[in-house]
């Protein structure tokens, strides 16, 4: 009884043992294997089942055959949990298959242990060896886990080989323990061993809780290396020591004064001054033999910043920067690539990655970061390498874009170093696989990031001297472009004074014909009432497109710079008076006010005819823009003699509380056929409020003013169609010297409202 009480107590003990295995696996759920860890979960749970199973079968004292009958049936299903563990650790979709395939040999155990197909109890003998009915479960349950462990192997081994990452291909090789210990677990057991609590199990528990919760494992091949350079040092010092002890006591032992002590003595001197060149050659071998990285960290640092450091072609940089790299640490390729901050229209800041080398050498697709993306994030935050490792197996990296994830996969590289240089994202360094097939260690990632701080100056200057050159390649393309954009324009131009100018020519004709026949049917008493009247409409028709035709052949004459004024004395204010009064019936159907406040100013020397196309434009533009019931004001003054007026000159201002014009438009709305909001929207009515015309009284104005040697500009806070701001239009005339003796004559001043002020 005591010796039962003993084995529950060991199996209750060694079913306890799971517990930290389990919280561990739960606790490391998040290193991007959840699925994978709550298998191991389950795995712990049916073992810790059964060992307290076991405990409680022990304590009954039942046939301990029956119960390793049902651990065959218990190892079947654990050893199909390892390999649906093993499927979802790897990412296998057609993991659901392996449950399949244990309904399948479950659903066949249930037909033997039930007889569903009435077979005998003894199904084959030879006359010395029976097989029983009873015996056929076990059998057929130990050749499914035949096959099952056959496959799994075969996976594990197949996934090893192909994965080209060495970081996984080291993790993979820790499989490899759960999958040993329970091929030794479940080959004792059918052998008819049964071991108390099965304690192998809870090492294959133990091995899939660490591989699947440790996402940087410790580097098997660098671990046997070391082991096998440690044994190897300490067989060969032994063996060393053995054999010259034995050959100073083959020599001197005979001798009286041989002493063993002393003997030993010499030969451990011996061996402590070949004690380190005998450990360097043994671990040189080693490493040769098994391709460990061999390489002086501090040389390859310092012939590499000597190579770069005064290197300014970006193209030439990146071949020698990293070709010592890849040199030096045996890597099968490498990249550089450069790394502009772009601010979006939205405010958003990306990061566009594109190759250091010229676009012939190897063309290669740009990507673009997002600031607030993961991978980019982590380079400015942490500024330490990322491992594609990392990358592929880690939760926090899928949330980036597949666009993003596509870029870094299609490089084929296993570590990516950002280069930084004044806390400001430059660059960034890839490198592919060793050629020894060995993993990055902290060592190789240490001596990688060394060399991108080598090459943060380096970088920073060649790429200053890059973008001046694409500068200045893109401002040449530029100045190409803009010329040949000037001659287009000015071909343009020149087609549309050439309109302008034959149309002109060629319309006066008819329109003196239309105009002349009309007024003489005008004249003509025999007509009807209602026929004058559309004679009339016709008549005003024709003047309307007379004026502009005036206005398009003046304009033509500027283009030429053949508009010649006929220059005589002109009282300035009159003129402004004359040319009002012709727009007061206008201004009344508007209800604004005209005023007209013109003190005596010397008369100009000027063409009347020009001067009058030019008010009559500016005071119907003011009309047009005004709002009903506003105010257009007339003003001048008499400017004294200045730098740029040797003899002085006269100002008029045309001020407006109109819709006002855009700063920005300032100089375009003297350009020709310039129309203000939506061309298809304009009325062609002289009066109406905003309504279209030609679009050449603005242009015409500035030619007349400038051809009697004078400026016009345009004032006004802006454009606004609910508050009004209005605008002034300044126009200044210079004067002339008098000659022979010649008095300057005054004109007369002028002050009037003409309008809604008239009749109130």
């Amino acid at each position: 009884m005591s010796a039962s009480l003993a084995q529950v107590i060991i199996l209750l003990f060694i079913g306890v043992f799971y517990l930290p295995v389990i919280f561990f696996a739960i606790q490391r759920r998040e290193e991007g294997q959840g699925s994978a860890t709550w298998l191991v979960v389950l795995y712990a749970l049916l073992a810790m089942v059964i060992n307290i199973a076991e405990a409680i079968w022990q304590d009954r004292g039942d046939d301990n055959f029956l119960f390793q009958e049902l651990q065959t049936y218990i190892s079947f299903t654990l050893a199909v949990v390892l390999m649906i563990t093993l499927q979802v650790f790897l990412k296998r979709e057609l993991w659901w298959a392996w449950l399949g395939y244990l309904g399948v040999w479950a659903l066949g155990l249930a037909l033997i242990l039930t007889n569903a197909l009435n077979l005998p109890d003894a199904l084959w003998t030879n006359g010395e060896l029976i097989l029983y009915r009873s015996r056929l479960g076990p059998a057929w349950v130990i050749l499914g886990w035949i096959i099952l462990t056959i496959i799994m192997i075969l996976n594990l081994s197949n996934a090893q080989r192909q994965s080209r990452q060495p970081l996984l291909r080291s993790r993979l090789g820790y499989w490899w323990a759960p999958v040993l210990f329970t091929l030794l677990n479940d080959i004792i057991l059918f052998s008819g061993i049964l071991i108390i609590g099965q304690p192998v199990r809870f090492l294959v528990a133990i091995g899939m809780a660490y591989v699947v919760g440790t996402h940087y494992v410790p580097d098997l091949k660098n671990i046997t290396r070391r082991v096998l350079i440690y044994v190897a040092s300490t067989i060969g010092i032994v063996g060393f020591y053995i054999a010259g002890f034995l050959i100073i006591q083959a020599l001197f032992g005979g001798s009286a004064n041989f002493n063993p002590l002393i003997a030993g003595a010499v030969v451990a001197l011996f061996l402590a001054l070949i004690f380190s060149p005998l450990t360097d050659l043994v671990s040189r071998a080693i490493n040769t033999w098994m391709k460990g990285d061999q390489y002086d960290a501090s040389l390859t640092i310092h012939q590499y910043s000597e190579s770069i450091s005064n290197i300014l072609d970006m193209d030439r940089l990146a071949s020698i920067a990293i070709g010592i790299m890849l040199e030096a640490m045996q890597i099968e390729r490498g990249f550089l690539f450069l790394v502009d901050s772009e601010r979006q229209a939205d405010g958003r800041k990306t990061y566009k990655i594109r190759s250091a080398r010229s676009p012939e050498e190897r063309q290669m697709v740009v990507v673009e970061l997002e600031e607030d993306g993961v991978i980019a994030s982590y380079f400015i935050r942490e500024q330490k390498p990322l491992l594609q490792y990392d990358l592929d197996l880690l939760p926090a990296y899928r949330a980036a874009s597949p666009a993003e994830r596509s870029w870094f996969n299609e490089l084929r590289s296993e570590v990516y170093i950002p280069i930084f240089a004044k806390k400001q994202w430059i660059g960034l360094l890839a490198f592919g696989s060793k050629l020894s097939g060995n993993r990055y260690t902290r060592e190789d990632l240490s001596v990688l990031g060394a060399h991108a701080n080598q090459t943060a100056v380096a970088l920073e200057n060649a790429r200053l001297v890059d973008n001046l050159m694409r500068l200045n390649q893109e401002l040449r393309q530029a100045r190409r472009n803009l010329e040949k954009n000037n001659q287009e324009l000015q071909r343009i131009d020149q087609a549309k004074s050439d309109f302008i100018s034959i149309a002109s020519h060629e319309l006066r004709t008819p329109l003196t014909v239309i105009k002349g026949y009309t007024e003489m049917l005008m004249d003509d008493s025999k007509l009807e009432k209602g026929q004058k009247s559309m004679m009339k409409g016709i008549h005003d028709g024709t003047m309307r497109l007379h004026e502009v035709m005036d206005s398009m052949f003046d304009i033509a004459q500027i283009d030429a710079r053949s508009l010649k004024p006929h220059l005589q004395p002109v009282d300035i204010g009159q003129l402004i008076q004359q040319v009002c009064l012709e727009h007061v019936k206008t201004v009344k159907e508007r209800q604004q006010i005209l005023s007209i406040k013109v003190p005596a100013m010397p008369l100009v020397k000027a063409d009347s005819h020009l001067l009058e196309k030019l008010f009559h434009h500016l005071i119907r533009n003011a009309i047009k823009f005004t709002p009903n019931n506003g105010w257009i004001t007339i003003s001048g003054k008499h400017i004294p003699a200045i730098i740029n007026l040797p003899n002085g000159g006269v100002e008029i201002i045309v001020g407006d509380t109109g819709v006002g014009v855009d700063p920005n438009l300032r100089e375009v709305i003297f350009s020709k056929f310039y129309q203000p909001g939506e061309l298809g929207k304009h009325s062609t009515s002289k009066s109406r409020f905003k309504g279209g015309g030609a679009g050449l009284g603005l242009a015409l104005s500035k030619g007349i003013v400038e051809a009697h040697g004078g400026r016009i500009w345009v004032e006004s806070p802006g454009y606004d169609e609910v508050n009004f701001p209005g605008s002034q239009f300044h126009i200044i005339l210079p004067l002339t010297k008098p000659e022979n003796g010649e008095v300057e004559r005054m004109g007369e001043p002028v002050k009037s409202e003409l309008g809604k002020a008239e009749t109130a």
